[in-house]
């Protein structure tokens, strides 16, 4: 049963090549960080190319709750900061609506902070944990208290005098390393964060950006991330790229719809962020990087992308910090892959806004795709050949589960339905509209 707000959608193979050129919103990694960042600097910030979903504007008003202001006129967003260790006690409970990297990090900014505060967020969100970000930070000297297993609603109490931390990530996670380095900020002395293998690095990049001295040494797979506390960071204005976890639905998109061609313009492309790009090029995929540029701090290229045959790939679990977003999109396109994909070492997935593993493997088993998992990897079993398509798929309000099933069903023999799409906006608002301006054919189910 579903509440009465759902939007089911059912998307079908377009009668023509997708074709164009496709606007994908900002990256919402460093949206997050750049609200965050710039509450915490002296002086007035601007931001442009923000995306405006709705995980976004919860971290925007979270930012206002703190004491920031925080207003946007004709596309740019300007952040009057408080400055580190600056921020106000809000007076009401922090909704985090559906963005797990929002209360992550804010639990960061908190901890290190002498004030109380109580987050939220919605029937998602509350079901995911926070422990591996709440247990850390108590060597700082915050308190937590929290629903079992760490869910929300989570208290957090900051402390007084927060401590240096000096700390190993024992599983690959940007959003917890990010978390710690928040944190580190309003402590005194250097605090030092390690991680087994390098995960996505926006918030080292942004750290510099506004004035903080930050060293990154490479050991192994891994870094060494060392911040120097209590720095006085300085407003910098900020340009967000587009967002590569965003422009894969397109991208893959006119991979399977034959005799697509898009261009994709102003996307970041981070090497820690770009592992799906790699992985799409070693299955074949027609996709060139062109007019690469440095913008804002952060690498981005205009992708040019053309439909094509794709065969299978062994995906090795040390590239899963650099696409831990895509694999539901990398998975539709094995499915239309020639042979059998093996994604290795998924275990992040199964803490996502669902268990994304299991509901990457519901998604293509009802529709005929033959998947398997075994431990942490999955296995896809492709035909060169269309899926069948035909089936209804369980979103569990996941937005990256309910995009990857709409481009599915661009490909499919059969139409895709999805029960629940509203979540779509939290990161990519107008998803619908712009693939449908492109050339795709998703309509409400039933209409």
């Amino acid at each position: 049963m579903h509440a009465a707000s759902a939007t089911p959608l059912l998307s079908a193979r377009p009668k023509a090549p997708l074709a164009g050129a496709f606007a994908v919103p900002g990256d919402k990694s460093i949206s997050h960080r750049a609200l965050m960042f710039g509450a915490l600097a002296v002086g007035e910030t601007r931001i442009t190319g923000l995306l405006t979903g709705e995980d976004v504007l919860r971290t925007a008003a979270a930012m206002r709750a703190l004491g920031a202001e925080v207003a946007e006129e004709a596309g740019i967003w300007r952040v009057a900061g408080r400055g580190v260790g600056g921020i106000a006690e809000p007076s009401d409970v922090l909704d985090m609506g559906n963005s797990g990297t929002a209360a992550r990090l804010l639990c960061g900014i908190l901890a290190s902070h002498p004030i109380f505060a109580v987050m939220t967020g919605d029937a998602s969100l509350r079901s995911r944990p926070m422990r591996r970000v709440t247990e850390p930070l108590s060597a700082i000297g915050a308190e937590f208290m929290a629903r079992e297993g760490g869910r929300l609603p989570l208290c957090v109490r900051g402390a007084r005098e927060a401590l240096a931390l000096s700390y190993r990530v024992p599983v690959p996670s940007a959003q917890v390393k990010s978390a710690l380095l928040l944190a580190g900020l309003n402590a005194p002395g250097q605090s030092v964060i390690e991680e087994p293998e390098a995960t996505r690095d926006h918030t080292e990049n942004m750290l510099r950006h506004f004035g903080a001295s930050v060293a990154v040494a490479t050991v192994g797979a891994g870094r060494v991330i060392t911040l120097s506390g209590q720095p006085e960071l300085r407003a910098a204005d900020v340009v967000v790229p587009g967002d590569p976890s965003s422009a894969a639905f397109p991208l893959v998109a006119a991979l399977l719809v034959a005799g697509s061609r898009l261009v994709l313009a102003g996307v970041g492309t981070n090497p820690l962020r770009c592992g799906l790009f790699a992985c799409l090029q070693e299955m074949g995929a027609d996709l060139r990087l062109e007019n690469a540029r440095i913008e804002g701090g952060e690498p981005v290229a205009d992708l040019h992308v053309a439909a094509g045959e794709l065969r299978a790939i062994d995906v090795p679990a040390s590239r899963a910090p650099s696409m831990i977003d895509e694999y539901p999109i990398l998975a539709v396109a094995a499915a239309c892959a020639r042979g059998t994909t093996r994604m290795r070492g998924l275990k992040e997935l199964r803490v996502k806004e669902s268990d994304r593993l299991a509901a990457t493997a519901a998604l293509l088993t009802a529709n005929g795709v033959k998947v398997e998992i075994e431990g942490d990897d999955l296995l896809v079993h492709g035909t060169g050949a269309p899926p069948a398509g035909g089936g209804t798929v369980a979103t569990h309000m996941d937005h990256r589960i309910a995009m990857s099933a709409l481009v599915l069903g661009l490909a499919t023999a059969a139409p895709v339905a999805v029960d629940d799409a509203g979540f779509i906006d939290t990161s990519f608002p107008g998803f619908v509209a712009a693939m449908n301006a492109a050339g795709a054919a998703i309509a409400p189910r039933g209409a």
